[in-house]
């Protein structure tokens, strides 16, 4: 029941003191919250810890959080938050063990490794972009986002984040076809 409840009547009754609710939230958006984080540059431990604090600050303003707006959208707003306090803190690393998709069932050892050597340089490349083309990049194609979540998360307009969404995307692509990873991938991935 709790799973399928409403976001909004969910937010309601955890406000109201049923407390225990909050984990359903947290299972809701603890894989994107984690992913955001990873993608940001946060190393897997920096990432759990960070999402930790996430929800830590999710639960204690949610009773201040304004009530119709996206609640997803709040979250990944405190959550970029949070990453860029901790960038600004400590500048972290990114390691070679990215979060990766499983293999098909049609897929070899051979092409499941070479997919998830091309991620990692996906993300390895990434890191070279600046932060606000790897933001929209990762709340687009990890999340799933809306122009206008994005926009609401980032604090850039609609039209700023299609551009950095384009430059974003641009620039990744000369950066692997200049490393030769681009044209690899696309080779042993068809």
């Amino acid at each position: 029941m709790t799973q399928h409840m409403q976001e909004e009547e969910l937010i309601e009754r955890i406000i109201a003191g049923d407390k225990q609710l909050f984990s359903v939230l947290v299972d809701r958006y603890k894989n994107k919250v984690y992913g955001i984080l990873r993608g940001m540059g946060a190393s897997h431990p920096d990432a759990q810890d960070l999402a930790q604090d996430t929800f830590i600050r999710i639960y204690r303003y949610l009773p201040s959080r304004r009530e119709g707006s996206s609640f997803s959208s709040w979250v990944y707003t405190i959550a970029v938050n949070r990453m860029r306090d901790f960038i600004r803190q400590k500048k972290p690393v990114m390691t070679a063990d990215e979060p990766g998709m499983e293999p098909a069932s049609e897929e070899t050892p051979e092409r499941h490794v070479l997919h998830k050597e091309m991620q990692r340089e996906i993300y390895r490349q990434m890191e070279q972009l600046p932060e606000s083309y790897r933001l929209v990049l990762l709340l687009k194609y990890t999340n799933e986002l809306s122009y206008e979540e994005i926009s609401d998360i980032t604090g850039m307009s609609a039209a700023q984040v299609r551009n950095a969404m384009y430059r974003g995307k641009k620039m990744l692509k000369k950066q692997m076809e200049r490393k030769g990873g681009l044209a690899t991938y696309e080779a042993y991935s068809k």
